[in-house]
């Protein structure tokens, strides 16, 4: 593997062959594009793939009450969160993997590796985005504020996580979709059902960012790097679909206990099939198809937004039948009712049936000068 050119102001610049937008860095200002890249505004899948869940959160504790017109508000903010803090989390692992991404081919024109910036260049581009991220934050409710501040230690941890587990990718996901907690927070209180829908997106995580591992085996297995995507091996492909399978249970789970009704388990289903076609495509096209893939998952975690938007949007009514529901006895009445201070009202005896026999009867004992209504039997004569 040879070793790339540093970068040199005068010559034009080199982008990374994974960039997605590179007509859009060229059309930024020369000095912006290195930061644009140290940020990965060229690549906004990770962008959405950390607004989601947010979004996915506030839908899934709506769908008792209903969205709100602020909600819109939410998720502009949850939007230009997760822009600042996935730039901020990819200046920090660039940082942290400045020796690693030199030796590996698709990351070696990364901004620091390639010296288009400088380590201190660097955390002050940190800091900024931090700061922008700080501003959402104080925007939050209260207990999304504190929510979202337990979730720097898994962004802080990540970048060495690779370095001393094979399970890297179960980190991210426990980083990742921490906006479900986030957004669940902000539209009322984390629930049950939150950390089961948290927990499916966690496994939804491990599957895609296995499949983005892929394309690094090789490099990876040179420098010691670690993944799933190595521990897997030839099995890779097969074992993410099965982590899709299991995030479709969960989100299925999650969203028959809090009453998402027929719309919920249809999500959970099109999430699934979404998953399988990614399997197919691995397995048809190869592992040269991963980023392409990887890709799609975007359109998976908006599946499962959308279907959790509208079953928060069309409340499912109750269920209808052709037959007649289980007559059901009404409870007995009271014959008394307490009263303070001792006292007791009581209520009027309801009238006894009049039946043609009980008729006769009251009839004879009226004639012989009896009281059919009387409750003690006259005295012998």
């Amino acid at each position: 593997m040879s070793q790339p050119p540093r970068y040199d102001k005068t010559e034009t610049f080199s982008y990374p062959a994974d960039t997605a937008l590179p007509g859009w860095l060229e059309s930024l200002p020369a000095g912006w594009r290195p930061y644009a890249m140290l940020a990965r505004l060229d690549r906004p899948v990770g962008i959405w793939l950390l607004f989601l869940p947010c979004v996915i959160g506030l839908a899934f504790q709506r769908l008792s009450g209903g969205l709100f017109l602020a909600d819109l508000a939410w998720a502009v903010l949850f939007l230009i969160g997760a822009a600042a803090m996935r730039g901020a989390g990819c200046t920090w692992n660039d940082i942290t993997d400045r020796d690693f991404d030199a030796r590996v081919a698709r990351t070696a024109l990364r901004p620091i590796p390639s010296g288009a910036v400088t380590l201190k260049q660097a955390y002050t581009f940190l800091l900024v985005q931090l700061g922008i991220g700080f501003g959402v934050w104080l925007l939050l409710p209260g207990d999304a504020k504190i929510t979202a501040l337990l979730a720097l230690p898994l962004v802080a941890v990540y970048p060495f996580a690779k370095r001393v587990t094979w399970w890297p990718q179960a980190w991210l996901g426990l980083t990742f979709n921490w906006g479900v907690l986030v957004g669940a927070a902000t539209a009322s209180v984390i629930t049950g059902p939150v950390y089961i829908l948290y927990f499916g997106l966690v496994l939804w995580t491990v599957a895609y960012d296995t499949i983005y591992a892929l394309q690094d085996r090789e490099d990876d297995a040179l420098i010691g790097v670690r993944s799933t995507a190595r521990l897997f091996g030839k099995r890779a492909v097969l074992i993410s679909f099965c982590f899709h399978v299991g995030a479709a249970a969960l989100i299925a789970l999650a969203a028959m206990i809090n009453d998402a009704g027929r719309i919920g388990a249809f999500t959970a289903l099109v999430f699934l099939v979404h998953g399988l076609g990614q399997t197919v495509t691995l397995k048809t096209q190869g592992e040269k198809a991963a980023l392409q893939v990887f890709r799609s998952n975007v359109w998976a975690g908006a599946l499962v937004a959308a279907g959790f938007l509208f079953a928060a949007l069309l409340p499912e009514r109750a269920p209808e039948s052709i037959f007649a529901a289980p007559a059901v006895a009404p409870p007995e009445r009271a014959e008394s009712v307490s009263l303070p201070f001792g006292f007791e009202l009581r209520r009027k005896p309801e009238p006894k049936s009049d039946v043609w026999l009980v008729r006769e009867i009251r009839a004879a004992m009226e004639l012989r000068g009896l009281d059919p209504d009387a409750t003690e039997t006259p005295p012998e004569r």
